[in-house]
């Protein structure tokens, strides 16, 4: 569903009143975020309001789901895409603010299993593992995550084989989630989404050039109304910003 900054609930009978421009400026930044970046933005919110300025609202989702809200509607003041088609989407429908759009965060992909499952050795080929069980994707024609995958297993001569077994889900930490409470025994999923949890290990990185380059692009929307967006979207794309996403995982482009 789509966010309206125009409105706020206030908890007691889900009553709906108009948002003043005044409320809306102290609320801070809307940020429209991939899924499989909740631990670092929130860091990088928290990086953000400890200099004094208000704290972003961040909004997590698969990228897909995100850039059909915006174009939708839905007001916001930055879009991260875990991919750059998805930007790209945005953008054709002259909905980013010329200049301010910036391909700043790279990930791995990678298999991962549950912690509580037995370890396997890495000398085992790929397509004997993943031949035992479910495996969680994301949405393989939508979500970024999911295309990349996707991607790479074709590229490794698997998809065939192992797509039958696929389990999608809406997003990529929703296909963690999948392996993490047993639903599926494997999952694709990026390098730092494994990292972020303790329920799961990572089994095998797939290779590089078996996928499409992972580029996570930001940008200012058009609908941004706080003064503070610009600032912020500065912020997250400098060294002191991207250093705070690489201490999770990703790679500095």
């Amino acid at each position: 569903m789509p966010i309206d900054r125009r409105t706020l609930l206030t908890g007691i009978g889900a009553l709906t009143v108009v948002r003043p421009a005044s409320v809306a400026a102290a609320s801070g930044p809307l940020v429209l975020a991939a899924a499989s970046l909740r631990e670092s933005m929130n860091a990088a919110a928290d990086a953000w309001a400890g200099k004094g300025h208000v704290r972003p609202v961040l909004s997590f989702a698969g990228s897909s789901a995100l850039a059909r809200q915006i174009a939708s509607g839905a007001p916001a003041d930055l879009f991260v895409s875990a991919d750059e088609p998805w930007m790209d989407y945005v953008e054709q429908r002259g909905l980013l603010v010329p200049g301010s759009r910036v391909p700043f965060l790279g990930n791995r992909l990678v298999v991962v299993q549950s912690a509580a499952s037995p370890r396997i050795s890495a000398g085992v080929p790929l397509a004997r593992v993943l031949a035992t069980g479910r495996i969680a994707m994301a949405d393989v024609e939508a979500v970024p995550a999911g295309k990349y995958g996707k991607a790479a297993l074709e590229r490794l001569g698997l998809w065939s084989r192992v797509s039958p077994q696929v389990v999608r889900a809406e997003n990529v930490r929703a296909a963690l989630a999948l392996v993490e409470r047993g639903a599926a025994e494997w999952g694709v999923v990026y390098a730092t989404d494994a990292r972020a949890s303790q329920r799961v290990r990572a089994f095998r990185m797939f290779p590089a050039n078996s996928h499409p380059p992972i580029r996570y692009p930001v940008a200012r929307l058009k609908t941004s109304r706080s003064p503070d967006a610009e600032p912020l979207r500065r912020f997250l794309v400098s060294r002191e910003g991207r250093a705070i996403f690489a201490r999770f995982g990703f790679q500095p482009l």
